[in-house]
This record gives structure tokens, C-alpha cells and sequence, in this order.
């Protein structure tokens, strides 16, 4: 009777494992893989660690990305001259310390990059 018991766990552990497997193989996005092109691919087949690069989000990286920030700031010049009450609810809204500190930081990252 006590290697019957053994089995029947051996075999739920066996269905827990390929459980689990298909569960992270879903919830976790397939990693990049840069291409010989400079375009960028997915990996379908890497089920294993997740992207390590932050953000993960392609938007995100866009926008912290030296273009995005100048897009960015495009969009809020424009919006100060064509709509300056709505920029100053803008700036009531958000915390523009915390902002301008991560302007100011990202400033200064880029100016030492190109050093």
C-alpha cells in the first residue's frame, strides 16, 4: 500500500511541475534577441529567465530614451505656448520636484555618456 501512495505522489508531483512550467512559459514575455540587422526579435523558444533589462515595456524604453525625453518636452513646450492655464493645472498635478530632479539626472547621465 506504501508504494502505491509513493506513485500517486510521484505522479501529482510530476503534473504540479509541468503545471508550473506552463504557467511561467505563459506569464513571463519572451526575451529579445538582437539581430545582426539592429532590428530586435523574440525569443519564443526562451522560456527560461525573463528580459533583464528595465523597463521591459518597448513604450517605457522609448520615452527614456534621449528622443523620447526631447519628444517629451516637445510636447510640454507646445502645450505651455499654445495652452499655458492647462500647463500650469499640468504642473499643480504632478510633483515637479521629483520631475525636475529626474530631468536634472537624466541631463547630466547623458552629458557624461558622451564624455
Amino acid at each position: 500500500m506504501g508504494s502505491n501512495s509513493d506513485a500517486a505522489k510521484l505522479e501529482t508531483l510530476a503534473r504540479l511541475k509541468r503545471s508550473r512550467a506552463e504557467i511561467q512559459r505563459v506569464l513571463e514575455p519572451p526575451r529579445r534577441v538582437s539581430q545582426e540587422g539592429g532590428g530586435d526579435a523574440f525569443d519564443e523558444g526562451g522560456a527560461g529567465r525573463p528580459n533583464d533589462t528595465f523597463p521591459r515595456s518597448r513604450t517605457m524604453r522609448v520615452l527614456m530614451s534621449a528622443r523620447g525625453i526631447g519628444t517629451v518636452g516637445a510636447i510640454l513646450g507646445v502645450i505651455f505656448v499654445a495652452r499655458p492655464t492647462l500647463m500650469l493645472k499640468l504642473l499643480r498635478v504632478f510633483p515637479a520636484g521629483a520631475v525636475g530632479r529626474f530631468l536634472l539626472v537624466k541631463a547630466v547621465s547623458t552629458i557624461r555618456s558622451r564624455l
